[in-house]
């Protein structure tokens, strides 16, 4: 066989994994189901100044309260007179933001850790992996909590604190594929014919690790969104009168008898928005798993 029809064979298979990937995910209507749930909230964040009808900062003490529907305001207000409806709107962007940025942080760090210690081994192993132990012995939210105690409320601090917190889970999983596929036969063939450690590592065992990864990654978005509005919910979050769903949680808790929309709608927001991500981070660790069928 020539090296253009084997090439042609390569794209050929290739072509034939991505589509079995696709059906799989697709005909699972639970995660397409979250799916939804997902393209729902990016459309919201990106095009939250339309979609608000007023400005989710705006005070107005004259109109605190107000049911749902009175004066225009389809959520009605909370205690300072702002739009109910708008700041949901506007909390999903800090959500969205906190969740993707937090887990690409401690996704970068963690699996540069996990691939060091699964793939040098030995003492280097040892020593990074007590590190990662000793962050796991504190309980993530509780971590998440010293960290923001020390660098101060903000966007920036909430994401670099939900980041680190991660970076523990993240360098176990990664170590943990690191140490099955280095021992594959064709790692050891590409070893034995000179190849160097960089190429073994980036053109090999990278690529043949990230599936799980991209799960657990997707997977802890949603942990993610929920260590935000516990933060918030806390007064350690992000800073007023930035609109956060965990802020308005921890507002509305104090009108359940007068406004209990102000606490059921952000709740609501929270739960469906990790209901959806967690909807498709299974259907995608199945849609990845060669053992299920298509």
């Amino acid at each position: 066989m020539s090296e253009i029809e084997q090439s042609k064979e390569l794209q050929y298979l290739k072509a034939k994994r991505e589509q079995s990937f696709l059906r799989k995910l697709l005909r699972n209507r639970f995660a397409a189901l979250g799916l939804v749930i997902i393209f729902i909230l990016i459309i919201t964040a990106i095009f939250a100044p339309w979609i608000a009808t007023h400005s989710p900062n705006a005070m107005d003490v004259s109109k605190s309260l107000l049911s749902p529907g009175q004066q225009g305001h389809l959520l009605g207000t909370d205690s300072y007179g702002r739009d109910t409806f708008s700041r949901i709107v506007y909390g999903s962007r800090i959500s969205l933001i906190v969740g993707v940025s937090a887990v690409l942080f401690g996704a970068i760090f963690g699996s540069l850790l996990g691939l060091i210690s699964g793939y040098v081994g030995g003492r280097t192993d040892s020593i990074i992996m007590r590190m990662v132990d000793g962050m796991m012995a504190f309980p993530f939210i509780l971590l998440a909590i010293v960290l923001m105690t020390v660098l101060g409320q903000g966007l920036v601090n909430v994401v670099i604190a939900i980041g680190v917190s991660n970076i523990p889970g993240f360098a176990r999983v990664f170590r943990g594929q690191v140490l099955s596929v280095k021992e594959a036969e064709y790692i050891e063939v590409t070893r034995s014919l000179g190849a160097k450690h960089g190429r073994i590592l980036f053109k090999h065992i990278v690529p043949n690790s990230i599936a799980p990864l991209i799960v657990y990654a997707t997977m802890s978005i949603a942990g993610a969104i929920i260590s935000e509005a516990s933060l918030s919910f806390l007064g350690l979050g992000i800073e007023p009168p930035t609109a956060s769903w965990g802020s308005m949680l921890q507002e509305g808790k104090d009108f359940l008898v007068l406004s209990p929309q102000l606490a059921t709608v952000s709740g609501l927001a929270i739960l469906f928005t990790v209901l959806g991500i967690n909807l498709f981070g299974d259907g995608l660790r199945d849609a990845l798993d060669p053992k299920m069928k298509v």
